[in-house]
């Protein structure tokens, strides 16, 4: 069924809810992050307190990190360097491309790598496609750049069929 490949392996409301305790029991050793509206509202340039302790718990922990963003390569570098992590930008997801060029970057195997995403139609159907674990988050705001609005009608028509189905539990805010 074509619409599997829509379907995340774990969904969360949020990023601070993936923990490097639970990733490394799973033998995970790198993150591919969405970086808006999973990391940060779209429209907010700089990484939060609570994200840059995010990154520095995963650091710690020995878990790489890289971002994967579809914008400019000014907004995700803007936003990634003073992190220290590695960054894709004009990603073009969901084409695996990128989500390869990562995980060649990051030196691991597929089994090695989760996804992190808030949007099915990007980050969770590229993830899936390129053969990587996908966890799905709830996006941090409502509001969207235009070309995501068009996604997120198509998306909450997915993400209610999953729901009726019992393969998604989350409510919408």
């Amino acid at each position: 069924m074509l619409l599997k490949k829509f379907l995340p392996n774990e969904h969360v409301k949020s990023i601070f809810e993936i923990k490097p305790s639970l990733l490394k029991e799973k033998g995970i050793k790198g993150i591919i992050t969405d970086l808006d509206n999973t990391l940060v509202a779209w429209d907010v340039r700089s990484a939060t307190p609570e994200v840059i302790e995010w990154f520095q718990s995963m650091k710690d922990h020995d878990i790489k990190v890289t971002i994967i963003s579809n914008n400019k390569e000014e907004r995700v570098k803007f936003f990634s360097e003073p992190l220290g992590s590695p960054y894709v930008f004009s990603a073009r997801k969901p084409l695996r491309r990128a989500f390869k060029k990562a995980a060649v970057e990051m030196g691991l195997e597929r089994e090695e790598i989760v996804v992190i995403g808030d949007q099915l139609l990007t980050d969770v159907l590229g993830g899936n496609s390129a053969g990587l674990y996908t966890i799905l988050v709830v996006p941090i705001v409502e509001t969207d750049e235009k070309i995501t609005r068009i996604n997120r009608t198509i998306e909450r028509r997915i993400l209610r069929y999953f729901r009726k189905k019992g393969k998604i539990t989350w409510e919408e805010k």
